[in-house]
């Protein structure tokens, strides 16, 4: 684990952070190598910059816990996500337009955030009130709009 400096000042870090991409490529190695044991075995400049900048915060700052940094290599070994993640995984973006063709007729709603969709010009704060409006009768919202998987059923 790298270690701390003295006393951060979040602006200084900010700013040093702000700098990586105005330096050059031999300034930047020259602080990869006060940094790293290592160079890695490619040269691109975006990576090194975003890689750099971790390391600066992680010293001013500290790094991850080790919990953190346990699941996380966890996932990376296995890909499987804990299930408390796959939950917030699958949670829908604001943006996301959800089509569903009912009755020879195509509904979209648009996902505006947490319990917060529209759909024919009116807000509603869950799709399963969207659902039955379309249907006429109870239904599942996520199941409507083919969002729930087998693990779920």
């Amino acid at each position: 684990m790298p270690k701390l400096d003295k006393h951060p000042d979040a602006a200084t870090v900010t700013a040093r952070v702000a700098q990586l991409p105005h330096l050059s490529m031999e300034q930047l190695w020259s602080l990869w190598d006060d940094r790293f044991d290592e160079r890695p075995g490619h040269h691109q400049r975006v990576w090194l910059e975003s890689r750099l900048a971790y390391r600066m915060q992680e010293r001013a700052f500290g790094g991850l816990k080790p919990s953190v940094r346990k699941q996380l290599e966890e996932i990376g070994q296995t890909g499987l996500l804990p299930r408390a993640m796959r939950r917030d995984a699958n949670r829908l973006l604001p943006g996301t337009m959800l089509t569903r063709v009912f009755d020879d007729v195509e509904h979209r709603v648009l996902v505006r955030g947490p319990n917060d969709f529209e759909y024919d010009g009116r807000r509603y704060t869950s799709l399963t009130a969207i659902a039955c409006h379309i249907a006429g009768t109870r239904w599942s919202g996520p199941a409507f709009f083919g969002l729930t998987t087998k693990e779920r059923a």
